[in-house]
C-alpha cells in the first residue's frame, strides 16, 4: 500500500546494488573494460526505462523507442524498434503509411525483457503487407479482443494478457528505403490524458530502477554466458529464441579470436532468401557498433562469392576483404545470424586460422579490398544509417 513520495536519495538507492550482482556474471570479471561498460550499460537501461514506464500508458498509447543503434542490447542492426502498452480489453487503431522498409511487422505479448522477472510471452505476429494498402502506402488496422461491429475494414485480434505491441522496421538497403510513419490510439478509454498521480509515478520509478534495470542486463548476460558454458565457443547452433517473428531461425554461438587470428564464417545460402543477415554483439550483448564500424552484415550489404556461397572474415585488423566482420576490439562476444522466410535454414560454420594465413584459407578470386574501397563502403554505410530514424 502506498504511504508516502520517498526522497531522492532513497529511489537512488534503489540503484546502488546492481552492478556488483551482476559483474560476475561477465564473460571476464576481472576486466576493469567489461566493468566500465557495464556501468555504461546500465545508464543506457536507465534511459531506455524512461521512455518505457512514462512515456504513455494502455489508456494514451505512443510509440517508445526501444533497443535500437542508442539502447544496444543486441538490437538487429537492421531493425528499429518501437513499444507500445497495450491492454488486451482495450480497442486500439493503428494507422499510418507503410514505407518501403524490406519489412514491417507488428508483434504482441507480455513481460517485455527487463520489465519482469518472469519468462516473456509472445501471442501474435502480423505483417503489414496482408493488410488493404491505399496506392499510398496508407494503412489502417483495428487490434481488439473480437471484430467490432460492422467494421469491414482490416482487424487483428488482440490477445487477452498482451501488455505491448512491437513494431519491428527491417531495412535492407539502409538509407534508400522509406520508413513507415505509425499512430496508434485508444478508442475505448477518455481522450484526455490525465496528470499520473504520485502514486504511479512512484510505481513506476521503483519498477524502473529496483527492477528494469539489473533485469534487462542480467537475462542478457546469463544468456550469453550460458552459450559459452554449453561450448558454443567458435561453434554455431540453429535456434528459434522464442521469438516472436514468424517464419524467423537465428544461428548463434560465441565467436572467440585473438589479435593475431582471424575467423572465416561460411555458409551455403537458402535458394530462396528474402532476408538474412550477421552481427557480432560484445562481450555485453551489446550491439557492436554498427554505424561507424561494420560488424554486421545482410543480404543486400554482403558480396557472395562465385561460388555462391558467403563467407565473412571476423579479424581485428582489415583483412583486405569486402565482407569485413569488425569485433571492434571485443576478443569474445556473440555472433548471431537469421535467416528469416528461407527455404533452408543451414547452420554456418566458423574456422580459425593464422591472420598472416587468411588468403590460403579463401577462395583464389576473393577480392583484395583496397583502404579506398574501405573508406568507401564505411561512407555508405554510416551516412545510409544515419538516414534511418533508430529512436
Amino acid at each position: 500500500m502506498f504511504e508516502r513520495l520517498a526522497s531522492w536519495p532513497e529511489y537512488v538507492e534503489l540503484l546502488k546494488q546492481h552492478a556488483g550482482d551482476l559483474q560476475g556474471l561477465l564473460l571476464d570479471p576481472e576486466s576493469e573494460q567489461l566493468c566500465a561498460e557495464l556501468y555504461r550499460q546500465l545508464l543506457m537501461n536507465l534511459s531506455s526505462g524512461y521512455f518505457l514506464y512514462f512515456q504513455s500508458s494502455p489508456e494514451h498509447p505512443d510509440w517508445a523507442p526501444f533497443l535500437n543503434s542508442v539502447f544496444r542490447l543486441q538490437p538487429n542492426p537492421d531493425d528499429t524498434y518501437l513499444l507500445a502498452p497495450v491492454r488486451g480489453d482495450g480497442v486500439y487503431r493503428i494507422s499510418g503509411v507503410r514505407g518501403t522498409v524490406k519489412l514491417l511487422t507488428f508483434s504482441t505479448g507480455c513481460n517485455m525483457m527487463g520489465m519482469s522477472a518472469e519468462p516473456g510471452r509472445n501471442f501474435d505476429y502480423f505483417d503489414a503487407d496482408d493488410l488493404t494498402l491505399g496506392a499510398d502506402g496508407a494503412l489502417e488496422v483495428i487490434l481488439s479482443a473480437e471484430r467490432p461491429p460492422g467494421h469491414t475494414g482490416d482487424w487483428w485480434p488482440l490477445h487477452r494478457d498482451a501488455e505491448f505491441l512491437l513494431v519491428r522496421q527491417r531495412s535492407y538497403d539502409w538509407g534508400r528505403e522509406q520508413d513507415a510513419r505509425l499512430a496508434i490510439e485508444r478508442l475505448d478509454a477518455p481522450p484526455l490524458k490525465p496528470r499520473q498521480s504520485i502514486e504511479s509515478i512512484d510505481r513506476q520509478m521503483r519498477a524502473l530502477l529496483a527492477g528494469f534495470v539489473a533485469q534487462l542486463s542480467r537475462q542478457w548476460l546469463t544468456y550469453q554466458r550460458n552459450a559459452r558454458d554449453r561450448g558454443l565457443i567458435n561453434r554455431l547452433e540453429l535456434t528459434t529464441m522464442g521469438d516472436a517473428v514468424g517464419g524467423q531461425y537465428y544461428w548463434q554461438g560465441v565467436f572467440d579470436v585473438g589479435p593475431d587470428e582471424a575467423l572465416i564464417l561460411e555458409t551455403e545460402l537458402p535458394e530462396r532468401r528474402p532476408y538474412w543477415n550477421v552481427q557480432l554483439n560484445d562481450e555485453l550483448w551489446n550491439a557492436i557498433e554498427f554505424v561507424y564500424r561494420q560488424s554486421s552484415l545482410n543480404g543486400c550489404q554482403a558480396r557472395v562469392d562465385s561460388d555462391g556461397r558467403f563467407r565473412a572474415v571476423i579479424a581485428h585488423v582489415d583483412p583486405g576483404v569486402p565482407n569485413w566482420l569488425d569485433p571492434v576490439g571485443s576478443r569474445q562476444g556473440m555472433l548471431i545470424g537469421r535467416w528469416y522466410g528461407c527455404s533452408s535454414n543451414p547452420i554456418p560454420t566458423l574456422t580459425r586460422v593464422p591472420f598472416a594465413e587468411l588468403r590460403r584459407h579463401l577462395p583464389a578470386d576473393t577480392p583484395h579490398f583496397t583502404a579506398a574501397e574501405r573508406e568507401a563502403q564505411l561512407r555508405v554505410r554510416r551516412l545510409g544509417a544515419q538516414m534511418r530514424r533508430r529512436w
